[in-house]
């Protein structure tokens, strides 16, 4: 059962009002990515959960800011956009379902999995540094 909107609202729009692009639907995800398959490629499975509120959700903002970054970031959110969020998980089957989790790709393809255990008990900028190794490993340099 979805979680109500009213009360997943600001938890949304904390990454969309940082200009994180909302994908609820497979289609949306699948026009998503087909705009973005020559490049780097970061989906974020959003969560109501207190890790998502206090190292996920500021941890992926923080580690945006650097001049090393994925080309384009979209969002689901777990429980409520189901189809974007399943949709996410069959392109990369051998990880199992977080939420939180960030999946990481590169020209289409999964290069990346951060699940929830990496975000839980954590800060912001720990996760921001995990997120920057690997965006140094897999994005190019910004400007």
């Amino acid at each position: 059962m979805p979680y109500p909107e009213e009360m997943i609202e600001p938890m949304r729009t904390e990454l969309t009002d940082n200009g994180v692009q909302e994908v609820r639907t497979a289609d949306e995800v699948k026009a998503w990515f087909e705009g973005n398959k020559d490049k780097t490629a970061m989906f974020v499975v959003n969560s109501v959960c207190g890790c998502a509120a206090g190292a996920a959700r500021p941890g992926i903002l923080l580690s945006l800011q650097g001049d090393v970054k994925p080309d384009a970031v979209a969002t689901g959110f777990a429980g409520n956009d189901t189809e974007s969020v399943n949709y996410i998980r069959s392109l990369v089957p051998q990880a199992p379902p977080s939420s939180p989790s960030v999946y990481l790709f590169k020209q289409g393809k999964p290069v990346a999995y951060v699940p929830r255990h990496v975000f839980e008990g954590g800060h912001p900028e720990a996760v921001a540094e995990h997120l920057k190794r690997e965006y140094e490993k897999h994005c190019a340099k910004v400007g």
